[in-house]
């Protein structure tokens, strides 16, 4: 009783969505489910400043005010103007065909441990040999690595740090 006095209004039930996608809606949101109602305010906001920018074009102002009416266009381009893009790959002579065969080399399988052949996956360890080890042979004196660790190392020390030397008369 004590409701009905006050004017409080019990929901008969729960009330679906109006675009019937199966969950729950309710009176704030226009009887919508959040998601529904989300996508639809968003939709919104992008259909007034499609039509405040082409306004905007249309009278070559930078800044429209809120006063000017909106003014939507529909334009119809006709399918047989646009022309499909077709990306075609350069088809290589036959003479570098023959010579990117020999190079290649083909994978036969899986990843393999270049030591001990035991297959490896995505666990594998890649050497700067260029060859995929598995966890016991992937440091460089498990294996007969090929890769001269001495010199590189040199090189990376001597790029970054490059000698500097002052001159030894001051120009004039």
């Amino acid at each position: 009783m004590e409701h009905k006095e006050a004017g409080c209004k019990v929901p008969e039930g729960p009330i679906l969505c109006i675009n019937n996608c199966g969950f729950f809606g309710s009176a704030a949101t226009m009887n919508m489910c959040s998601k529904c109602h989300k996508d639809m305010v968003l939709k919104e906001e992008h259909a007034q400043l499609a039509a405040s920018s082409i306004d905007s074009i249309m009278n070559g102002s930078g800044s429209s005010s809120g006063k000017e009416p909106i003014v939507s266009v529909n334009i119809e381009v006709p399918i047989d103007l646009i022309e499909p893009v077709v990306f075609k790959a350069q088809q290589p002579s036959d003479a570098s065909v023959s010579s990117e065969i020999g190079e290649m080399k083909v994978k036969e399988g899986p990843a393999r441990c270049g030591t001990c052949r035991k297959r490896v996956g995505l666990m594998g360890f890649n050497c700067r040999c260029g060859h995929v080890f598995c966890a016991m042979h992937r440091y460089s004196d498990k294996h007969e690595c090929s890769f001269d660790y001495r010199s590189s190392g040199r090189d990376a020390i001597s790029k970054a740090n490059p000698v500097v030397k002052s001159e030894k008369l001051d120009k004039i």
